[in-house]
């Protein structure tokens, strides 16, 4: 190793977050150690600290297994979030009880990480009930809607 070889490798050490180095090779050895005392905190028994309650709505639990009547069908959530059933609060809602929408109609906006999802029908169906309340939390696969195939 030459000295400008060595500097470089000083150097680096002294960039980088180790403690100690060692280098050997034939007939060239070096060792390295970093003077500046690295404190590691020990976690003590203390209890932690409890976050204070924030005003949520309650997420919808993991839904209870709702069964369609009939010939109906469930619509679920396909993500978890927020259930809209309008694109704007000054808005109509997408879809009533006993409104006809056709495959690709937008039916709910479902609000996940500041992001809207529009969730669309995959069929052509009527909108028998809805199942979930506007602005409520809801868990992947919270049924939101009893349909009617058309």
């Amino acid at each position: 190793m030459n000295q400008k070889q060595i500097y470089e490798l000083i150097e680096k050490f002294e960039e980088s977050s180790l403690s100690e180095l060692k280098v050997e090779t034939e007939g060239f050895k070096i060792k390295l150690k970093s003077t500046s005392a690295v404190s590691v905190p020990v976690p003590s028994a203390v209890p932690a600290a409890v976050p204070p309650a924030t005003h949520q709505q309650p997420i919808a639990a993991a839904p209870p297994a709702i069964e369609a009547s009939g010939n109906n069908e469930i619509i679920t959530s396909p993500i978890v979030g927020s259930f809209y059933r309008a694109p704007a609060t000054d808005a109509p809602p997408f879809v009533e009880e006993g409104s006809q929408v056709q495959a690709g109609d937008s039916i709910c906006i479902i609000e996940a990480m500041k992001i809207m999802n529009k969730l669309e029908a995959d069929f052509p169906c009527e909108i028998v009930k809805i199942l979930a309340e506007n602005g409520q939390m809801v868990e992947y696969g919270a049924p939101l809607f009893e349909v009617r195939r058309k």
